[in-house]
């Protein structure tokens, strides 16, 4: 089930899922086999859709940096008008964003995987299944 890419026995690269408790990646993976089992006998219509719909999910990393971002910005803005102490959000939250980019880990993660926010190689290994069973009908 699990594409070379995203293959943890080998090595893989992919540092979210190697930061993320792996009973949460095997609920994750649990959700990825029940998905593709009910789309299996769907028409190539419904299975697009679902693809599309995939195309469009955001991934662990868009949400962090989007979050990231918003947070930033909202802690400058409100250092510069409101009051100066509001300035230790933006450093905080570009600490955990470094932090994410090096280890890949940060505090928001474990919140953002127990919610089911899945990695871009998660992600396409429900697209590419899908695509598969399309092929081979």
């Amino acid at each position: 089930m699990l594409s070379t890419a995203e293959d943890t026995s080998r090595g893989s690269a992919d540092r979210v899922r190697r930061s993320t408790p792996e009973h949460l990646n095997m609920k994750i993976d649990q959700q990825i086999g029940s998905n593709i089992q009910r789309y299996a006998n769907r028409n190539h219509a419904v299975i697009q859709q679902r693809i599309e719909e995939l195309d469009r999910e955001w991934d662990v990393e868009r949400v962090l940096e989007v979050n990231a971002s918003t947070l930033a910005l909202t802690g400058l803005a409100l250092g510069l008008t409101v009051n100066r102490k509001w300035l230790v959000l933006p450093v905080a939250v570009m600490g955990f964003l470094l932090q994410h980019g090096i280890q890949g880990w940060c505090p928001p993660l474990p919140v953002l995987r127990h919610l089911g926010v899945r990695t871009r190689g998660e992600i396409d290994r429900e697209k590419y299944a899908l695509l598969d069973l399309m092929n081979r009908r």
